[in-house]
């Protein structure tokens, strides 16, 4: 599991962006914003802040306690994804049709679903 320092790094890099690039962002010296990723020093909560809205992910996703980056962007993708399921006519009679079969019929559909995902057939 990824560290803050890492975190850090991590989105720097992503973004093609210095180290110096970002102590100017944070109106602090590049070898304070080195520290950061390095781990000898905590970075404050209002560069958190501000790093946060620059790269457009939460503050959570910074201290690592969460692996999504923004979660109303997750959020509104997955209505999305949702929203494609729902209107699509065949997934429909799936929908209507599966709470109709037996409990036991619905693991072996279950099953084949995991075996089919783990083959990488179905991502």
């Amino acid at each position: 599991m990824p560290n803050v320092p890492q975190r850090l790094k991590e989105l720097r890099k992503e973004f093609k962006l210095t180290q110096a690039d970002i102590a100017k962002f944070l109106n602090i010296s590049e070898s304070a914003y080195g520290y950061y990723e390095q781990g000898r020093n905590e970075i404050s909560i209002s560069s958190l802040q501000k790093l946060a809205e620059k790269y457009g992910v939460s503050v959570a996703y910074i201290l690592c306690e969460s692996d999504v980056k923004n979660p109303h962007t997750q959020s509104i993708n997955d209505e999305a994804e949702f929203q494609a399921f729902a209107n699509d006519p065949s997934l429909q009679k799936w929908y209507k049709d599966l709470p109709k079969n037996r409990e036991e019929d619905l693991q072996r559909l279950r099953k084949m679903w995991e075996i089919l995902k783990d083959s990488g057939e179905i991502k």
